[in-house]
């Protein structure tokens, strides 16, 4: 499936803050935690507990949260397959972005070794 640029614009419309309790809800239901949610997301990001709560209170766009993080640099090493999105074809940064989120918020959930989520390379 091929993202457009509609779905792009809804996606850098969207809160951050909007999506984050479905995040924690998510990966409590399968027996992770808070605290290992927001090491995924600090991976990702660079945002620590204290920033990540101002920008959910601010109620920031995923267009702003990911103008304003520091990407990883094995963010890149993200692949595979999302919402029927292949995450590697995806044209348009922003929502590569989100959905390399997604994958890892999705990788938790369903169990996966912490250094095998952050991309540890050996």
């Amino acid at each position: 499936m091929k993202v457009t640029e509609k779905q792009n614009e809804r996606i850098a419309n969207m809160t951050f803050a909007s999506v984050y309790p479905h995040y924690l809800s998510k990966v409590e239901k399968k027996g992770r935690t808070k605290d290992e949610l927001i090491t995924v997301i600090e991976w990702l990001t660079g945002f620590n507990e204290e920033k990540l709560q101002k920008l959910i209170d601010d109620k920031t766009t995923f267009e702003f949260f990911f103008k304003e993080a520091k990407l990883h640099p094995n963010a890149g090493l993200i692949k595979g397959v999302i919402c029927g999105y292949r995450i590697e074809e995806i044209e348009f940064p922003l929502t590569r972005q989100v959905r390399y989120l997604d994958k890892l918020v999705d990788e938790l959930a369903k169990g996966r070794k912490m250094e095998k989520i952050l991309r540890k390379v050996v």
